[in-house]
């Protein structure tokens, strides 16, 4: 019989975990505006002292090669959308898109920028990201990667995707590019109100029954799937309901017997979480993905992503993890 502090149950962690994701929500849309409003602050300072604004924080269009991906996107990812233009010279739909795509970077004054990467130079990035036809645009956020848009697009149709992408950048990731038009940032970083159907959510998360949180938070995320509460919450009820009658010696036993057993390393993962081992149930994921391939990897990465949103995109122990999910990844 295992000793009874050994089994673990989702009552007893409920307070661990608490509702941190919902809470790091509303502080991550809290950190982006700050953030918006200190570049809109530089780049003023930096427009009155004679310099151009856009190059006082970054530079929006950027040529990138496979020597410079890492620091120019991953990195660069995590501070604000990366917009990738697969292009090559002879590709003439190629040379209708960049200069549209050019014209909106500067549009969007720095709330995404723009790397452009030539198939023919760098065949190995081609390669990485599956690039079959080009024009090819996709997106890296926090190290994670966005597939946009193939071939050649109006303007109008990119605006409305570049809206979607900044939204869930900043939502999802808590990643701000440079200052919005009046009003949108305001809107894009809104709290939705609390609504008696949310209330509920909660009510049962807190009362134990977790099978009610979920089903009331999927009726939340029905009716608005943006809603970052009912997301976070619903993140936090599942993890509770995976972890529910789970031995954590023998999981922790099992793991470590066998690293290649990615369901009892995902447990482990989930154990560690709720005990307050955040790094390490990163750390442990991280080095599940780099380790496996295929459908194992894409299990691994998909639960590491789920974690991420109990935490909250701000958390400093979430950006680290995203960081070195890029590098084994990429």
């Amino acid at each position: 019989m295992q000793p009874r502090n050994s089994r673990l149950n989702s009552a007893a962690l409920r307070g661990a975990v608490d509702l941190a994701a919902v809470k790091a929500a509303g502080e991550a849309a809290q950190k982006a505006e700050q953030a918006r409003a200190e570049r809109a602050r530089q780049a003023a300072a930096a427009e009155s002292a004679g310099v151009a604004p856009a190059q006082s924080a970054y530079q929006l269009v950027i040529d990138v090669t496979e020597d410079t991906f890492e620091t120019e996107v991953v990195q660069r990812s995590t501070e604000v959308p990366v917009v990738i233009d697969f292009w090559a010279e002879w590709c003439g739909p190629c040379k209708q898109l960049s200069p549209v795509l050019e014209g909106l970077v500067e549009e969007y004054a720095g709330r995404f920028v723009l790397a452009k990467i030539d198939v023919d130079a760098n065949p190995q990035l081609s390669q990485q990201f599956g690039i079959q036809g080009i024009p090819a645009v996709m997106a890296v956020v926090a190290g994670q990667l966005v597939p946009l848009f193939q071939g050649a697009e109006s303007a109008a149709n990119i605006r409305k995707i570049l809206d979607q992408l900044i939204l869930v950048a900043e939502q999802r990731f808590g990643v701000a590019g440079g200052a919005a038009a009046p009003g949108e940032a305001q809107a894009a970083a809104s709290q939705y109100p609390e609504d008696p159907a949310l209330a509920a959510a909660h009510d049962a998360l807190d009362a134990g029954d977790l099978a009610g949180a979920i089903q009331a938070y999927r009726n939340v995320l029905a009716e608005e799937p943006g809603n970052t509460e009912a997301r976070l919450g619903l993140a936090q009820a599942e993890l509770l309901q995976r972890i529910e009658g789970l031995d954590l010696q023998a999981v922790r036993a099992a793991a470590a017997a066998d690293p290649k057993d990615v369901g009892v390393q995902l447990q482990a993962a989930d154990l560690d979480l709720v005990g307050g081992h955040v790094e390490d149930a990163f750390g442990r994921l991280v080095a599940t993905v780099g380790r496996t391939a295929g459908e194992d990897r894409d299990t691994a990465r998909l639960r590491l992503l789920e974690l991420f949103e109990v935490i909250g995109p701000e958390d400093p122990r979430v950006v680290a993890a995203r960081t070195a999910l890029a590098r084994v990844l990429f």
